[in-house]
């Protein structure tokens, strides 16, 4: 990893002191507030400030770890805060009003010896604050919806010396104080994957321990503790663009344009602007472009399985009550899922690893009565695992139809107008599989296939779904994006790249569904990469409608979606907020807290309200 010290003049003397001079060296650590005020702690008491200094309030505590964020509300810019009682080992959640200091909450004392902790602000407006343990045990609690809750646990580096986070870049950045200064994502979903942005040598160009932290608008301050010097940084490009020398230098803060260091003197200002780090000089291309995000309404409960083990929804609708319905799901280590549509796991067909799965409804065979059947790929036999649902959705193992693929993976299901049912199966070496199922005999329950055509692409498939309607296949190739192709094996045509990987997919592509509304149909697909989803037309042009993220819904206590699987999604009306459908999604990652992946439940109507699709 390399370094680069940009030549520029050294900051020798404070850029402006004034009206910083109340500010001595008895305040360890300091929060500056957007209307002049201050917030400061002494070993005696948290204490706000007016903008000459005046104590306004106080509240006796021995703290430490002193953070804000400002919030905003209908009744305008509010600042919220936290300190650490260092007595009674617990975290006070404070709200800053205009003559005091308001203690709103007091958490759970916590299991650990705490080290240091920081405050977040997410893309919903959602607080949450990290906390983190000598040893690198650390936790991420939400603290907006009803009580504060934990979101998950983390493992960060031992001798954790100060975290701060770049809100605007979901960035988490912790400094480790013999090693360096690392960046994880702060949002709480998906791989924690940490990257160091600035090294203690010979990794970087910090001499001594690695010390405190500061955010500053286009960038990130530490202290050389060993070396007397503050090294400016753009975290994001891990590049060393300023130095300022402060011996002694203990403690950071932000206020406005200028950085605060308390040194062996007190509190002194230096200002950003002239190295173009200041407010004014942030640029917008440098705040990630956010997707609309949409709350989950629902979930489901954690398989009995840890690691990646959900896989794949399905929904069956009952014919008569609609709020009745089912989803039907994979457990890859476990077999077959039944929930009903508040969650809740109402049965558990123990199939082996299935991986995939597809049902249709109403299929009609001559001299049989219309049948309900759900068709799931059997790893471990290379064959279809096929369940027949009864007029309640519950789910009856009846056989299997053995193919010629070595690594079955995934499937979806296709009923022609003529009637009977069909299934697409594909193999991670990129061949597909077109069979019809037909029962073997009379009022049988016992089904086979036969192979109709064969197929394949140059990559690795998985997610497929077909229109019945417009008798169209879709499949992903999960590194090269969404194809289209017909769905007839009589009327066979040449596969169709509708959308690539890309500015807006981003590999692997996964899951698939159809959503047939009065106002349009529209393909919806998994962009695992970047945790979204994204929304075509499903009739040529196959234009581009949008995408979404899933989002904390903090108030029900349903953590979002990251690193998603399968998907399915309906246009029939199940009541209450379900009453223009909904799409059901594999969660990669189960916070809040922490546990088994599980699907979350979301509202077609939230959808079609964030893309505009009314």
């Amino acid at each position: 990893m390399v370094f680069l010290l940009l030549l520029a003049p050294m900051l020798a003397h404070p850029a402006s002191a004034r009206g910083i001079g109340f500010l001595g060296k008895q305040y360890k650590e300091v929060a500056s507030l957007p209307d002049g005020r201050w917030l400061v702690l002494d070993k005696h008491a948290l204490r706000l400030l007016d903008a000459e200094g005046k104590t306004l309030h106080s509240l006796d505590v021995r703290a430490e770890h002193l953070d804000t964020r400002v919030i905003n509300s209908q009744a305008g810019a509010e600042v919220q805060a936290v300190v650490f009682d260092a007595d009674q080992q617990q975290n006070w959640i404070l709200q800053v009003e205009p003559q005091q200091i308001r203690i709103s909450r007091k958490l759970t004392p916590v299991s650990f010896a705490l080290q240091s902790q920081c405050l977040y602000r997410d893309a919903q407006q959602l607080s949450h604050l990290f906390m983190i343990a000598k040893d690198g045990q650390a936790e991420q609690w939400l603290l907006s919806g009803k009580t504060p809750v934990k979101l998950r646990n983390l493992a960060l580096p031992p001798e954790v010396e100060s975290c701060r986070v770049d809100d605007r870049q979901q960035a988490l950045y912790v400094s480790e104080a013999s090693f360096g200064v690392w960046r994880y994502a702060a949002n709480g979903e998906g791989i924690p994957e940490r990257t160091l942005v600035a090294g203690r040598q010979p990794r970087g160009e910090i001499t001594g321990e690695v010390g405190a932290l500061a955010v500053l608008p286009q960038g990130l301050a530490v202290i050389d503790a060993d070396d007397g010097r503050i090294h400016l940084l753009d975290a994001q490009a891990q590049v060393t663009l300023h130095d300022l020398r402060v011996p002694n230098a203990q403690a950071l803060a932000l206020a406005g344009d200028a950085l605060l260091v308390l040194n062996n003197v007190g509190w002194q200002a230096y200002d950003l602007q002239p190295l173009g780090l200041g407010q004014a000089s942030l640029h917008p291309a440098t705040v990630s472009r956010q997707l609309p995000l949409i709350m989950p309404r629902g979930q489901t409960e954690s398989v009995a399985r840890a690691g990646d083990a959900a896989d794949d929804p399905a929904i069956w609708v009952h014919p008569t009550q609609p709020a009745r319905s089912r989803i039907i799901a994979t457990n890859k280590k476990q077999g077959l899922l039944n929930y009903n549509l508040q969650g809740k796991q109402v049965q558990l067909v123990a199939a082996g690893r299935l991986n995939n799965v597809d049902l249709r409804q109403n299929i009609r065979w001559p001299g049989h009565k219309p049948s309900d059947l759900a068709i799931a790929t059997q790893r471990d036999e290379a064959a279809l695992a096929l369940f027949a649902l009864d007029g309640q959705g519950q789910l009856r193992d009846v056989g299997r139809i053995k193919t010629g693929l070595r690594d079955i993976y995934g499937t979806c299901l296709y009923q022609p107008p003529a009637g009977g049912l069909e299934v697409f199966a594909n193999d991670k070496d990129g061949r597909f599989e077109h069979y019809r199922v037909e029962p073997q005999a009379q009022g049988g329950q016992a089904y086979m296939g036969k192979l109709l055509r064969t197929f394949r692409t140059a990559g690795q498939p998985e997610g497929c779904v077909a229109d019945d309607q417009q008798q169209r296949l879709f499949y992903g190739e999960e590194k090269q994006g969404i194809w289209t192709m017909s769905a007839s094996a009589d009327q066979p045509s040449e596969p169709q790249l509708i959308m690539p990987v890309g500015e807006h997919l981003v590999a692997d592509v996964e899951g698939m569904g159809l959503y047939h509304g009065q106002n349009g149909s529209y393909l919806i697909a998994s962009s695992q990469g970047n945790s979204s989803f994204v929304v075509l037309d499903a009739n040529a042009p196959y234009a581009f409608r949008g995408a979404f993220r899933i989002g904390i819904n903090a108030e029900a206590g349903i953590d979002g979606v990251s690193d998603t699987d399968g998907l399915e999604v309906s246009q029939v009306n199940f009541g209450g907020v379900y009453r223009q459908g909904m799409l059901v999604v594999q969660d990669g990652y189960k916070r809040l807290p922490d546990g088994a992946q599980n699907f979350k439940l979301v509202a077609w109507e939230d959808i079609a309200r964030a893309l505009h699709l009314q």
